[in-house]
């Protein structure tokens, strides 16, 4: 069995001087304990919440051309169920919310998830992950409800590339969006662009309308979490790639990661102060400083993007479980976290927590759209 290394802390992130459960702790004692903790001194501090599986776009690496199996109404979190678990979640240690999908602009009550989250957890940094169409004629009033930050997916400036990677030719309607957020107050915006062999000719394109208006550009290998389940390692663009081609273009001096938890790597952008960020999920692993907990349109918890491990708390919200009730599900839930997602170990193996040792492994039967990223 090979030997995997990834550099795991023996503490997770901002763990130091919190009281971890022992390893054999039951669930109760692991409950009475501080904060979203996982067998291996992670702690959750970020929350991801899935608003739908819905979306304006059909992107390829994303969601298949029809879209995904639709999820009735009666079973989304309503924004007051939202605002609960975000306001239990704060008392677990949750620092930040960002909201996804699907795409959080095709749901009409957005503005009443903001609101009533920003009142239930005052003072928390409110983000979203949207696509970008329709976020013109909304910004201020997302603004005023509370939104802090906001991060638009764009692969692509060339509106033929464009329309091709989506199946939607959008692209006006995103750049007219993300020019409105700035306007409202939400700059810098950052864009997130997945990095495909398709997309890597436009890179140097993109990063320099990036420069140009003062957005920050992030590129992200992509995943296998694609609805039609056609990604392969042969066809990953690696971050080393990336960082090659934009060199024949640009000055980048690697500048590191602001966070330990922050999936980026940060290279300045000739000498700066623009800068591009580089996700490496897949060859250069950050699980080890994963700092996310995850909750699907549906309201299950799920503590790992490549686990379909997830425990059902929209039944628990229904059924008139207390706080402490659900607070304990969440935490049980992310006590189960896995290592890492192993996609960088030989195939079929997840690293374990004791480096020469591996574990089987399988990747999520759910898309990118499906958990919300």
């Amino acid at each position: 069995m090979s030997t995997v290394s990834l550099g795991i802390p023996t503490v997770g992130p901002r763990a130091e001087g919190l009281a971890l459960p022992a390893p054999g702790a039951t669930s109760g004692e692991r409950a009475a304990g501080a904060g979203l903790v996982d067998r291996f001194g992670r702690v959750a501090r970020d929350l991801r919440v899935s608003l739908t599986e819905k979306c304006s776009l059909r992107c390829t690496y994303c969601m298949p051309a029809e879209g995904l199996p639709p999820i009735a109404r009666s079973k989304l979190l309503t924004p007051d169920e939202i605002a609960r678990l975000v306001r239990i979640g704060v008392g677990l240690g949750i620092e930040e919310v960002r909201f996804t999908g699907g795409e959080p602009l095709v749901r009409r009550d957005l503005v009443d998830v903001l609101r009533a989250t920003r009142d239930a957890a005052p003072g928390i940094p409110l983000a979203m992950t949207t696509n970008g169409i329709g976020l013109d004629r909304v910004a201020e009033d997302l603004v005023e409800a509370g939104l802090t930050r906001v991060n638009v997916s764009l692969d692509s400036i060339d509106r033929a590339h464009f329309a091709e990677l989506t199946r939607r030719d959008r692209l006006p309607d995103v750049l007219a969006g993300i020019a409105a957020a700035a306007r409202a107050g939400l700059g810098p915006v950052k864009i997130n662009a997945v990095l495909m062999p398709e997309t890597l000719s436009g890179a140097c394109d993109l990063l320099a309308w990036a420069v140009e208006h003062g957005c920050r550009l992030r590129f992200i290998e992509q995943m296998p979490l694609d609805a039609d389940q056609r990604w392969t390692r042969e066809t990953l663009v690696p971050a080393a790639t990336l960082v090659d081609t934009l060199s024949q273009r640009f000055d980048l001096t690697e500048a590191g990661r602001d966070d330990p938890s922050s999936p980026a790597e940060d290279w300045l952008v000739d000498g700066g102060p623009a800068t591009v960020g580089i996700i490496a999920s897949v060859t250069r692993s950050f699980c080890g400083d994963c700092d996310r907990t995850r909750i699907t349109a549906e309201g299950t918890v799920r503590s790992c993007l490549f686990s379909d491990a997830e425990t059902d708390v929209r039944v628990l919200l229904r059924d008139g479980a207390d706080d402490e009730e659900i607070a304990a599900a969440w935490q049980q839930a992310m006590w189960g976290k896995p290592f890492a997602h192993g996609l960088d170990a030989p195939e079929g193996e997840r690293p374990s927590r004791e480096l020469g040792r591996t574990e089987t492994f399988a990747v999520s039967a759910r898309s990118m759209g499906a958990i919300g990223g």
